[in-house]
C-alpha cells in the first residue's frame, strides 16, 4: 500500500500479511461494481432475518463475506464487513467498515450503485465523524 501527497510526496508505504487482508475484504466489497463476480460457484447467499443478503466466498484460503442493505425495490442502500485494518494505527484488527449508497445506474445493463460514501465504523456513530474517507459518482462504467 502506498499513499503519495499529490503523487508526489510519500505519506503511506506499508506491506504484508495484515495489508494484503485488508485489500482483499476492501475488493470483496467492491464486486458490487462487478456483479458477474457474484454469481460463481463458490459464492454464497444468505437472508438474513433483518431482510439484508449476506454474501460469502472464500479468498485467499478465508472465508470472507459482506451485507448488502436493500430497499424495497430490489436497490442497493448500503453495503458493509468487518473488515481487517488499522485506521487508528494501534494494531490490526476486524473492525465494521462499509458505506452508504445514495445513488445506482445503469451501464451495460448491470445496475449498480453510482453514488456512494465508505469508511470505517460503518454503523456506529464514529462512521460520519472520523470513519468516512472515500466518496465516489460513477459516470460511466464499461463491461465486456
Amino acid at each position: 500500500m502506498r499513499w503519495k501527497l499529490l503523487g508526489i510526496v510519500p505519506i503511506v508505504n506499508e506491506s504484508g500479511e495484515d495489508v494484503s487482508r485488508s485489500a482483499v475484504e476492501r475488493m470483496l466489497l467492491e464486486a458490487v461494481w462487478l456483479p458477474s463476480a457474484l454469481l460463481g460457484s463458490g459464492v454464497t447467499w444468505e437472508e438474513k432475518s433483518n431482510g439484508n443478503l449476506l454474501v460469502g466466498t472464500m479468498l485467499r484460503g478465508r472465508y470472507e463475506n459482506f451485507e448488502l442493505s436493500l430497499d424495497g425495490n430490489g436497490g442497493i442502500r448500503s453495503v458493509s464487513t468487518l473488515r481487517w485494518g488499522n485506521p487508528e494505527d494501534r494494531g490490526y484488527g476486524a473492525l465494521p467498515f462499509g458505506g452508504v449508497v445514495e445513488d445506482e445506474s445503469t451501464f451495460g445493463g448491470f445496475k449498480v450503485p453510482s453514488k456512494l460514501r465508505i469508511g470505517w465504523y460503518f454503523g456506529t456513530g464514529r462512521f460520519e465523524p472520523e470513519g468516512e474517507f472515500f466518496r465516489c459518482i460513477i459516470d460511466d462504467a464499461v463491461y465486456h
